[in-house]
């Protein structure tokens, strides 16, 4: 049993220790239901189960087979949960693939927990519905409009096409382009926010051209700071900005999310173990997150196929390199992300 699987079970035993009082403590919404927050356990706050871009399930050239997509993910949650991990938060959001009937099965069969999103951005990605409704002339969806449909889903239930509502959404996601946010998408992010007020889930933003631009936007709508995720922090734009500090400076969680990635876009793991350990020096333990954006399964895209479990095995090492000690490491994985999906 790795360390992290160790805390995990340590942590589960002594939550097991009280059952009388977890029918008056605080949950988190998953797709099988409310779940007492304690037993959460290690999180990863941000990772895509399937994932498929918008209108290829109708391309002639792609193949969708639900029983090899089931089995590719519940071998990976499996392996995730071997390594010592418990819950996995899927940010697809809306329109990207987000499969309810699927998740549930799939942690029914993992023992994992999963808490789904709802919640939609860039503007590039929207379907012309959401940008022109039916008005004389045509304008962009108001806050107010998007508030009220992620708020929907949180409430009422995750919409299934055509058929049904089921489960809850656990958080509202958004995404500005990252050449900067549009018009559009400061509606969106004004309406997450006031979703993710009148519901009580959390608000996950991946900003587009300035982290702290866009946070403020959310903040404007009086969304405490505490209630915010920003991702993408491991950015190279973000970290020449010192974005990360910024963000944990007002409240916010910063969520270094591309652990594994190295591109272009994004810096290597041994610069954000470098990052995490100056956010831990300067006081914001409690305000940082971590995961690796992985896609379990991908259509119509190319794959980020890195095991859910290598922030666990690959990247703690490195933390503890950087002098970051186990009591930090709990923090990251389990009691920050505990409070963040909290519902409130």
């Amino acid at each position: 049993m790795s360390d992290l699987a160790g805390v995990a079970a340590r942590t589960a035993f002594d939550d097991r220790a009280d059952e009388a009082s977890r029918s008056a403590a605080p949950t988190v919404q998953t797709v099988l239901g409310p779940v007492c927050a304690r037993d959460l356990g290690v999180v990863s706050v941000h990772e895509a189960l399937l994932s498929v871009v918008p209108g290829a399930q109708y391309a002639y050239d792609v193949t969708i087979d639900r029983a090899e997509i089931f089995e590719t993910l519940a071998a990976k949650l499996t392996r995730f949960q071997k390594a010592g991990g418990c819950t996995i938060v899927d940010t697809t959001g809306m329109f990207y693939g987000r499969d309810v009937p699927l998740l549930e099965a799939l942690s029914r069969a993992s023992g994992v927990h999963i808490v789904a999103s709802t919640g939609m951005g860039p503007e590039e990605m929207l379907g012309g519905y959401f940008l022109t409704p039916q008005t004389n002339p045509p304008i962009p969806w108001p806050a107010e409009k998007f508030a009220d449909l992620f708020g929907r889903e949180v409430i009422e239930g995750m919409v299934v096409p055509r058929v049904e509502r089921r489960g809850s959404a656990g958080l509202v996601v958004t995404a500005a382009h990252h050449a900067g946010m549009t018009t559009v998408e400061e509606s969106l992010f004004r309406g997450a926010a006031k979703a993710g007020l009148a519901t009580g889930v959390p608000v996950s933003i991946r900003f587009g051209g300035d982290a702290v631009h866009d946070l403020e936007v959310v903040l404007d709508e009086r969304l405490p700071a505490e209630r915010v995720v920003v991702v993408g922090l491991d950015r190279k734009v973000a970290l020449a900005a010192g974005a990360a500090l910024e963000v944990a400076s007002r409240g916010a969680y910063a969520a270094i999310d591309h652990i594994g990635s190295t591109d272009n876009v994004h810096v290597s793991d041994a610069e954000r173990a470098a990052l995490v350990a100056e956010l831990v020096a300067a006081g914001h333990t409690d305000r940082i997150l971590l995961s690796s954006n992985a896609i379990g399964y991908a259509v119509g895209q190319p794959p980020r196929d890195l095991p859910y479990d290598h922030l666990l095995s690959n990247f703690v090492p490195l933390l503890r390199a950087q002098g970051v000690g186990d009591d930090d490491v709990q923090r990251f994985l389990v009691e920050n992300p505990r409070e963040l999906l909290t519902v409130r």
